[in-house]
């Protein structure tokens, strides 16, 4: 098989070395990629968004199998553009994919389903929304409607800082035309959980859990970012907790997608809040997490192709996931200034270290190949990822592995994984 895979970050290394594992794949194409993708399959300089010229490369390549690794492209509408061509593909439609690419969607989904989250209003303007803000408890959170980058929600402690949060989003449109729209919703206290699922329109097979740490500092201070690090699975996610979701949340949201003639194919991801009332659902993605999928994939037994190729034909009923039964944590190693402003250009040193260094990973998120050798080319340059016997030796593996890597201005967090502390 001939595979192409669009995306050009973490989540997409993570998922070109999980096809590379597929006996029935000879050649991978990346679109864009990045310097360490382009290390296992040929990187192509097409845009996630150009849909016209990825299409006319599936084409010319006789691409058997696409899968698309991005929000962005999924929303917009990639795969019908794809299956309109008569080719196959891994992915959410664009009426799918809605379930992230509108908040306002999702939370009235929800509502109509009786799938439990936060309560909740949706705003156009923003003099609504400043005038619902008057009666409102605090602390609160404001979400941009549209895709931000995994940075649109806002955790408000007072009236004075929420009026100011409703400004930036819909007023000085922090998060440009994402911010068109926007969801208030009472803030919910408890452990945050990542689950990822296969699906195939009808039928829903759950990963490993994962957990991931969104701000920029250490003891979770600072901006939020597209994710720091995570580990899996999380010690929290227990027996009860998968039963009660199961009978919920999961499936309740592949029907509810099916009846409302979106029938949802691809990937998943629950984003939970685990409250004292019991798990609520804080997001769903339309896709794999980054960086979830780097501590997920590495885990997991089955041939990627095939799971894949049976969430397109309908037939993951069919599938039983296998996971190892062990643990991975990920450090992301950024720039620093990340998320605000970062230099790029400086010279990566120490990747070599990962050549065969069994359970441990280096995924390339912000990297760029050049005669100097890889340098960075993003805020969150690598996903250093190790696994252990359980989550203790995991972490201790990632930030030993850490260490092999160098670039100038390589920032981290150093408490990735502090949770499992407590658990």
């Amino acid at each position: 098989m001939k595979v192409l895979i669009v995306g050009g970050g973490g989540r997409e290394h993570a998922i070109a070395m999980s096809v590379a594992k597929s006996p029935r794949v000879e050649k991978i194409y990346c679109a864009p990629g990045n310097a360490g993708i382009g290390q296992i399959a040929e990187c192509v300089p097409i845009g996630a968004m150009e849909f016209e010229k990825l299409a006319a490369f599936a084409r010319e390549k006789a691409i058997d199998f696409t899968i698309v690794g991005m929000d962005d492209p999924l929303v917009g509408g990639l795969v019908d553009v794809l299956e309109a061509e008569g080719l196959r593909v891994f992915g959410p439609r664009k009426n799918a994919a809605i379930l992230e690419g509108s908040k306002a969607f999702s939370k009235d989904l929800m509502k109509k389903y009786n799938i439990p989250t936060a309560a909740y209003e949706t705003f156009d303007n923003a003099e609504d929304a400043l005038e619902y803000l008057k009666g409102a408890d605090y602390p609160i959170v404001l979400k941009a409607d549209g895709l931000a980058l995994g940075k649109g929600v806002l955790i408000c402690r007072d009236r004075e800082e929420a009026e100011e949060g409703v400004r930036s989003i819909m007023l000085d449109k922090k998060f440009g035309s994402a911010g068109d729209r926007m969801v208030i919703e009472e803030f919910m206290t408890g452990r945050e959980v990542s689950v990822l699922s296969f699906v195939d329109g009808k039928t829903i097979k759950i990963m490993t859990s994962a957990q991931d740490h969104k701000r920029a500092m250490d003891g979770d201070q600072g901006l939020n970012t597209g994710g720091m690090g995570t580990f899996s699975p999380s010690p929290f996610y227990t027996k009860q907790v998968d039963e009660f979701c199961r009978k919920h949340i999961y499936q309740a949201t592949v029907d509810a997608m099916a009846a409302e003639g979106r029938p949802f194919k691809g990937v998943i991801f629950f984003g939970l809040m685990l409250t004292q009332k019991g798990p609520r659902v804080l997001e769903y993605n339309a896709r794999f997490g980054d960086p979830e999928a780097q501590v997920v994939l590495p885990r997991m037994k089955n041939d990627i192709i095939e799971v894949m190729e049976a969430c397109v034909d309908g037939r993951l009923d069919q599938i039983e996931l296998e996971f190892e039964d062990n643990a991975a944590v990920c450090v992301v190693l950024a720039s620093q200034g990340y998320p605000v402003s970062h230099e790029k250009g400086f010279l990566i040193r120490g990747l070599d270290r990962f050549d065969g260094a069994e359970g441990y990973y280096c995924f390339h998120a912000g990297t760029k190949q050049t005669d100097r050798g890889i340098v960075t080319n993003g805020g969150r340059v690598l996903g250093i990822t190790a696994k252990g016997r359980d989550l203790k030796e995991a972490r201790a593996n990632a930030y030993a592995a850490t260490e092999w890597v160098s670039f100038d201005n390589k920032y981290m967090r150093h408490d990735i994984g502090k949770a499992i502390d407590e658990a």
